[in-house]
């Protein structure tokens, strides 16, 4: 039996993409109408963003563990968590956590370099664009990044947070992310970390001036390999 995903999730729009991720590409693996068993749970965004707001990513980790506990209380084997951002909290979780996870970004640092990438340009929240979860874990893969100027992260991170996550997907914000891609890629990165679960829903590899990272989908694809491991 392929094991119990259990999804800790955060904000509504990236944790559906996530789940339907791997409904929607199961099949191919399992066979007609086939998935992995998959529950999920979520505390409020407004309750995670209040802990960001005051830099409490104590208070962050502890509303992922709760989560974590509720689902394991449901029989999920393992669990993972389609939210770049609160990643931040991840040290604070992993030592209490009653299941071993798959780690969004080291499963995209996985990706990057199965694809021969080598300087990625970040993008994100400004809690994922200005933290340090990218930098130490590309570090530690030899990969190079670069992260948009100032601005463009104050941009970036009003599009996430009064668009995207709300479900507004706009050709202005789609054209703001294009452009600072572009201008990242002017600075010799080879690809670009869609590294907001929501940023998926508005910029893909036929818009984009680099080829995408998709932390969502790379995330949910570890999972059902996970899952459908003997």
């Amino acid at each position: 039996m392929p094991r119990h995903i259990g999804i800790v999730a955060c904000s509504a729009e990236g944790a559906a993409l996530c789940y339907r991720t791997i409904c929607d590409e199961a099949p191919a693996l399992m066979g007609r109408h086939r998935h992995p068993e998959v529950s999920m749970h979520t505390h409020c965004l407004g309750d995670y963003m209040q802990c960001a707001y005051e830099d409490n990513w104590q208070g962050v980790a502890d509303l992922m563990l709760s989560s974590a506990n509720k689902l394991a209380k449901t029989g999920a084997e393992f669990l993972i968590c389609p939210d770049n951002t609160i990643h931040r909290a991840f040290a604070f979780v992993a030592p209490k956590s009653p299941l071993p996870w798959l780690h969004i970004v080291e499963e995209v640092a996985n990706e990057a370099q199965q694809r021969g990438f080598h300087k990625l340009a970040i993008t994100g929240t400004r809690y994922t664009m200005e933290g340090p979860v990218y930098p130490e874990k590309l570090a530690a893969r030899g990969l190079q990044y670069i992260t948009p100027d100032a601005d463009e992260r104050a941009r970036i991170d009003a599009i996430i947070m009064d668009q995207l996550v709300n479900g507004i997907f706009s050709d202005q914000s789609r054209g703001y992310f294009q452009q600072v891609i572009q201008r990242m890629k002017d600075k010799g990165c080879d690809a670009a970390v869609l590294g907001c679960t929501e940023i998926p829903l508005i910029v893909d590899d036929r818009s984009s001036p680099l080829p995408t990272l998709d932390s969502t989908r790379i995330l949910a694809r570890a999972a059902l390999k996970r899952a459908l491991e003997q």
